[in-house]
């Protein structure tokens, strides 16, 4: 009985896994950018003693959902969106370059380009600065131009260009802050292919009806291993019995 118990008990840990990881994609599915995770059950051997054919279930990550979200007509300047594939360079938390799709950006007090989360969005030579403007203007190659403040139309000046990147899909990991990566940890060279556009955001990918969906199933699946449980304990009692009868 005590396998047994096993067997349901591990089922019903690798379940609720699955649940936090569902539960956190719809967390997410009003956040600008994100990208959902993706993982199934697969199965591996029983370390230890025992015949070879014991395996359990075990709920694995497959990485993340690389399709494009919707895109959001907002009519501000400073709300981006990859127009295609391609990804945002910005400074992650730890210094390292990481990558976004968020683009509802904005200027920090030190005139630095951020995203929502506060990232700073890097430029050709590091973070981009951006002058105090009347009008700013992001170009479809991401390139920022402005009007100076106090000055005329005719003095637009371009202050910067945002490093827009497109490495393959396969070397992409996803970090726990949920910013993306190379997994190699290098950093990815710009390219030109990558467009923007200007006054819209993206929004996440994640199917809120799909993640609805995949919770029940798991709620469904987690009842039957906790019926297991009992079951198991019901006749661990009454093989106790009728060993006393004995």
């Amino acid at each position: 009985m005590d396998r047994m118990i096993y067997v349901a008990m591990s089922g019903a840990k690798q379940l609720m896994q699955a649940q936090t990881l569902v539960a956190n994609n719809l967390a997410n599915l009003s956040t600008d950018g994100f990208r959902a995770d993706l993982a199934r059950f697969q199965p591996r051997p029983v370390a230890g003693p025992g015949f070879p054919s014991r395996v359990n279930a075990v709920g694995e990550g497959l990485g993340f959902d690389h399709s494009s979200g919707a895109l959001i007509e907002t009519g501000r300047n400073l709300d981006v969106a990859v127009d295609g594939p391609g990804w945002i360079a910005v400074q992650a938390p730890d210094g390292s370059e990481a990558l976004t799709r968020a683009g509802s950006l904005n200027v920090n007090a030190l005139g630095l380009l951020q995203t929502p989360s506060g990232q700073l969005v890097l430029g050709d030579n590091g973070p981009v600065a951006v002058p105090t403007n009347t009008e700013l203007l992001v170009g479809r190659d991401g390139t920022i131009s402005i009007i100076p403040q106090g000055q005329g139309p005719e003095t637009l000046a371009q202050v910067g260009r945002i490093k827009l990147v497109n490495p393959d899909a396969a070397q992409l990991r996803k970090r726990p802050d949920g910013l993306v990566e190379l997994a190699d940890g290098q950093v990815a060279d710009p390219d030109a292919n990558v467009k923007l556009v200007s006054g819209y955001v993206e929004a996440s990918n994640v199917n809120a009806a799909e993640a609805m969906i995949q919770m029940i199933e798991l709620a469904r699946q987690f009842d039957v291993e906790i019926r297991m449980m009992r079951v198991a304990d019901e006749n661990a009692s009454r093989a106790t019995e009728l060993a006393a009868i004995n």
